[in-house]
């Protein structure tokens, strides 16, 4: 009587295997959709949060909005203290990265961190590795201005004003028309980037290039408190948007179809009130 015990043969072993090996094909991608929508909710959180602080400053500080324009140089020191100092390597294009400890210098030194004092909430999880400071403030938020968007009054810079819109905005008060549901705040460039967010008012054309970011898409923050999530439409926007992690295009590339238009008019109403042409 033979008493050895009977194994899986080598087929029934590969059989095993490639039944497994289906199974996580099938279900890997559920698995990485469902992580990446944790990662997004938390980086909604952050902009929350980041921009609830933005209000109390604001609130604290007679309705001045606080200085967007993140440490980028001292010439604009009359626009207030920043938000944050300067995160940002001088030679970031080139993908180098500002020591971790500096980086925790210039956030705990910006205005925001009274209101938020731990570093985690100015990162989003998917950022670049080692960059602390994954937000950027937009350019009408007192930020860096565009051509058309200021005029001097008594020698001081402040919003041009078009009917009851201000586009470039020194106070919350200035937050008529359009109202603050619809004035962008923050916006995840998921890098860290010199000065403001960089966006076009008189022209259709792109500067900074639409973040891709949490599946073909950006979040971001508005003056009322609210966050969103938009999904870029256009495949010019994506593509492009794709290719200049840690670096900008020429700053005027030309939509290239009607959905890439689509996603710049939505991202400059959204910044300056109004389009500029």
């Amino acid at each position: 009587m033979d008493k050895r015990t009977k194994g899986f043969t080598l087929i029934e072993l590969l059989v095993v295997i490639a039944i497994i090996a289906v199974l996580m094909a099938i279900l890997m991608p559920t698995l990485n959709r469902a992580r990446e929508q944790g990662r997004r909710a938390a980086c909604l959180a952050n902009l929350k949060q980041l921009t609830l602080a933005w209000l109390m400053y604001a609130d604290e500080n007679d309705g001045r909005i606080v200085n967007g324009a993140a440490g980028i140089d001292g010439t604009i020191a009359s626009q207030g203290p920043w938000w944050v100092g300067k995160c940002w390597h001088d030679s970031y294009s080139s993908g180098t990265i500002l020591d971790e400890e500096l980086q925790r210098t210039a956030i705990r030194a910006g205005a925001m961190y009274p209101y938020v004092r731990d570093i985690g909430p100015y990162r989003c999880p998917t950022g670049t590795r080692g960059e602390l400071l994954t937000y950027a403030a937009m350019d009408s938020v007192n930020g860096l201005s565009r051509t058309g968007t200021t005029t001097t009054v008594g020698g001081k810079t402040v919003g041009s004003r078009v009917g009851r819109t201000t586009t470039w905005l020194r106070r919350i008060d200035e937050i008529v028309s359009p109202g603050p549901a619809y004035r962008m705040v923050f916006i995840d460039e998921g890098w860290v980037t010199p000065d403001s967010y960089a966006v076009h008012y008189q022209q259709e054309t792109w500067w900074d290039d639409a973040p891709v970011r949490h599946g073909d898409g950006v979040n971001a923050s508005f003056a009322d408190g609210h966050v969103e999530y938009w999904k870029w439409r256009g495949s010019g926007t994506i593509k492009y948007g794709k290719l200049q992690q840690k670096a900008h295009s020429s700053n005027n590339r030309a939509p290239e179809s009607a959905e890439d238009i689509e996603d710049l008019h939505k991202l400059q109403t959204a910044t300056w009130g109004r389009l500029g042409y």
